[in-house]
């Protein structure tokens, strides 16, 4: 099958014949239409690991829609045709974690999609059928949406709170969104350089109750935990390399009585983000900056053209959406 496949750091190659992934009784194969470009994308091509380590060769993405082309014997509740998105991240419902309601810590947790490719065959409890009125681009976007609406059950906004935003990527798009659903009356947006950070560390250490970082680099951590309000909430949402290291002073934590938090991952909330996004209720359009060819994905991954204005959205066949 065509695929965009990793063989190493920075080597990526589009290639023709990639095996397909193997079918088993309780997998659904499904044929992709879109793949959106994940940050921890970048991380693999540059030789570091994503959510988990990496073994080559191996195709980039996760976050992926298409059409059911094939059930495995043990599937009866989807039929070819249906149109469905992945949560790729699949726990064994087994150990401590699991069977502790944190899923997705499980210590055998591994991915089950790697989506720049024709085909993908996850277990069907990852599979979730989407409505009709939801198109296949937009469902792309259920994964990464899903993993944001984890962080902003860990954020916690109340109504009337101002929030801060940190990097406005794609995730920092879907963070302002979703902050304003919750009720934020004012949410600030810092880019990593915007001239006004000065101004806005001022103000921040007056008046800011949440603020989520979705960077990933350290001078943004360290800005998160410096913009929080005495008493705020910090999640740290952005992935950052495995070997980064943060400068953080504790009595500045201590002074301000700060609580801050990680997010990982996306525990059952991919429900919830289809309802979203069938709904209508957030604005796609800008929270996707562009639409490319299988072709093109090398190209993008190097240069980041279009990656750093929003998501990047690969299409792998869009024919599947007519």
């Amino acid at each position: 099958m065509k695929a965009a496949v990793l063989y190493g750091p920075r080597d990526l190659r589009i290639v023709s014949d990639f095996p397909e992934p193997p079918m088993g009784e309780t997998s659904v194969k499904i044929a992709v239409a879109y793949c959106g470009v994940c940050g921890t994308d970048f991380h693999k091509f540059a030789g570091k690991a994503g959510s988990r380590p990496v073994t080559y060769p191996v195709p980039l993405g996760h976050e992926v829609s298409g059409i059911v082309v094939e059930v495995g014997s043990a599937v009866s509740d989807l039929v070819v045709g249906d149109r469905v998105t992945v949560d790729p991240n699949w726990s064994c419902g087994n150990c401590y974690f699991c069977r502790n309601g944190k899923r997705h810590l499980c210590n055998a947790s591994r991915g089950v999609v790697k989506g720049m490719a024709q085909f993908v065959c996850p277990p069907r409890e990852n599979v979730y059928r989407i409505p009709d009125g939801l198109s296949l681009r937009d469902a792309s976007l259920s994964e990464p949406l899903s993993c944001c609406l984890h962080g902003m059950d860990l954020l916690g906004v109340q109504p009337g709170e101002t929030v801060a935003v940190i990097g406005f990527g794609a995730i920092g798009n879907l963070m302002l969104q979703l902050s304003l659903k919750a009720g934020a009356a004012r949410v600030i947006v810092v880019e990593p350089e915007s001239e006004k950070r000065a101004e806005i560390r001022r103000a921040g250490i007056e008046c800011v109750d949440r603020v989520i970082e979705c960077v990933g680099i350290p001078a943004t951590v360290e800005l998160s935990l410096e913009l929080a309000g005495k008493g705020a909430t910090v999640v740290l949402f952005g992935v950052s390399a495995p070997e980064v290291e943060v400068s953080i002073r504790p009595y500045l934590l201590f002074q301000k009585e700060l609580v801050v938090k990680t997010s990982y991952i996306n525990p059952a909330t991919m429900d919830r983000a289809i309802a979203l996004l069938a709904s209508g209720a957030l604005d796609t359009e800008s929270a996707i900056g562009k639409v490319i060819a299988l072709d093109a994905l090398a190209e993008e991954i190097e240069t980041r053209r279009y990656s750093r204005r929003g998501k990047v959205v690969v299409s792998v066949d869009a024919s599947l959406e007519s």
